[in-house]
């Protein structure tokens, strides 16, 4: 079928000579699992933070609930919607012109893909700046960071992420069926024209821009704990710095080694003139591992608590038979004593006093 004498088939010019095949019954299994592994972790976090809110209704740490409330929601949305239409596309046997002879579920699940795509990095970056301020500026983040500016962020947010999705369309350019028969994004395939190559690069370099945001944000964070953690002698402080240090260093790692490999992948072919050199199988597996980051989120910003740290801790030196730290008190409320401890280091007053009388606020 020629795509020119349609303009609404424009997305099917790569169904006549594709080159990647994928195996149904394993492909439907790895979406239908992805999809349900998402739902279920993601509904999980959601019901834990809802608690959470419940019980804590603190200024320090009503944003933090707020961003990743945000964060969690967007991941179970986009495993509902896109695994969804993966999971149609499958079960069709990816006859992509027996069902989209307008290419509309094409251009709904290419947005999709683009805004659930981006919204979780950059809400991802919003938190590492939060979190960020939080530690450094405490003092900042108590007068400004009010749960109206929060929720003004987020929308600002998906906004933005909605008008990157809707660009193409905007501009008339419709999303593209891709090799695998299976999603439909940006061109990829024979990328010639400077307007698709723009598309590509500006989602690579938008993704990696929140990443790097996030990696500066919270390896300042981290140094400022560790900072904290050796000024201060209480060892009262000492399980919070260690939980949110592992936190940090979870987030940076998943986030880098689940998108990086597809943002990179996308900005190589945008850069690339002539037909770029990664295989379709390349480009569906960078997207499964891109995947993997929304299913891993709600493990590493919410899942990874104290009580999980505190049972891995035993395990290890239940094995080892080692003991390294005493790990007795687990503070109840971790980000708002992270707060008074910064407050408390940076106060030239406090600073004095530091080592002659104890925290009053300490294990509150």
């Amino acid at each position: 079928m020629n795509s020119s004498k349609s303009p609404g088939l424009a997305g099917f010019g790569i169904l006549k000579n594709t080159t990647c095949h994928t195996e149904k019954k394993i492909s439907v299994f790895f979406s239908i699992i992805f999809m349900t592994v998402g739902i279920l972790s993601n509904s999980l976090a959601i019901a834990i933070l809802m608690k959470a809110y419940q019980r804590f209704r603190q200024k320090s740490k009503a944003s933090f609930l707020l961003l990743a409330s945000g964060l969690v929601i967007t991941d179970l949305f986009g495993h509902l919607i896109n695994g969804a239409i993966a999971v149609f596309v499958y079960a069709s046997d990816k006859d992509w012109i027996r069902f989209n002879q307008s290419n509309i579920l094409c251009s709904v699940f290419g947005i999709c893909m683009v805004f659930f795509g981006l919204c979780p990095l950059f809400l991802g970056s919003v938190m590492a700046v939060e979190r960020c301020i939080g530690v450094t500026k405490p003092i900042f983040h108590s007068t400004k960071m009010t749960s109206k500016h929060v929720k003004m962020m987020l929308t600002m947010v998906c906004v933005f992420a909605v008008l990157i999705a809707l660009l193409p369309i905007l501009r008339f350019r419709a999303y593209q069926i891709q090799a695998s028969r299976t999603w439909c994004f940006y061109k990829t395939e024979h990328v010639e024209d400077w307007e698709d190559r723009f598309y590509l690069l500006l989602f690579s370099c938008l993704g990696l821009l929140a990443l790097a945001i996030s990696f500066l944000c919270n390896a300042v964070t981290g140094i400022t704990l560790l900072r904290v953690k050796f000024k201060s002698q209480q060892r009262q402080g000492r399980s919070h710095h260690f939980e949110m240090i592992i936190q940090l260093l979870a987030i940076m790692c998943v986030s880098c080694i689940c998108w990086s490999p597809f943002l990179v992948t996308m900005a190589r072919i945008g850069i690339n003139e002539n037909h770029s050199k990664d295989t379709c199988e390349t480009i569906l597996f960078a997207l499964r591992m891109a995947t993997w980051n929304q299913i891993l989120d709600p493990w590493v910003y919410i899942l990874l608590r104290k009580a999980v740290l505190k049972n891995l801790y035993k395990i290890t030196r239940g094995c080892c038979g080692m003991h390294i730290i005493n790990l007795h008190m687990w503070e109840l409320s971790s980000i708002k004593n992270s707060l008074k401890v910064a407050a408390i280091s940076e106060s030239p007053v406090s600073s004095k006093q530091i080592n002659l009388q104890p925290l009053s606020t300490t294990g509150q």
